[in-house]
């Protein structure tokens, strides 16, 4: 009975703005949470940063190729969560129902993942490419 008593308070509460910025922190940290958990390209993109960071720290980037890189996975991720809560969005609107500006909404959000992981990939060999290619010329 309690968890009820605590579901609806947080709905009745979701609608507003905290006032607390700790507890704004952890809606946000809720919210990365949740799309770790419930999208696996999120998982594998989140993989694929560890060892992109990994990767560089073994090559020696320096500090300007780690902002690259890190501007780079940022914005994949913070791409992947706004693309989560579009489809998230979509479907809460939709329900069960096929709608192609839904799809067409959907399908946007993902071009745009897609666009930033391409994008990913050319930075990430123009980085780590040169300094691969030293490692076998000494």
């Amino acid at each position: 009975m309690k968890s009820k008593e605590k579901l609806l308070k947080t709905i009745r509460k979701s609608y507003k703005t905290s006032n607390n910025v700790l507890i704004s922190f952890r809606y946000a940290l809720s919210g990365i949470k949740y799309t770790y958990i419930n999208s696996r390209n999120f998982q594998i993109q989140v993989l694929f940063a560890s060892l992109s960071i990994i990767f560089g720290s073994i090559l020696k980037f320096d500090k300007s190729d780690y902002l690259i890189l890190l501007c780079t996975i940022f914005s994949v991720l913070i791409l992947e969560i706004l693309n989560t809560s579009i489809e998230s969005l979509v479907d809460l609107v939709v329900k069960k129902k096929f709608s192609n500006l839904a799809k067409i909404s959907k399908d946007c959000s993902a071009g745009a993942v897609l666009l930033a992981s391409i994008n990913s990939v050319i930075i990430g060999l123009n980085l780590f490419l040169p300094k691969i290619k030293l490692l076998f010329l000494n």
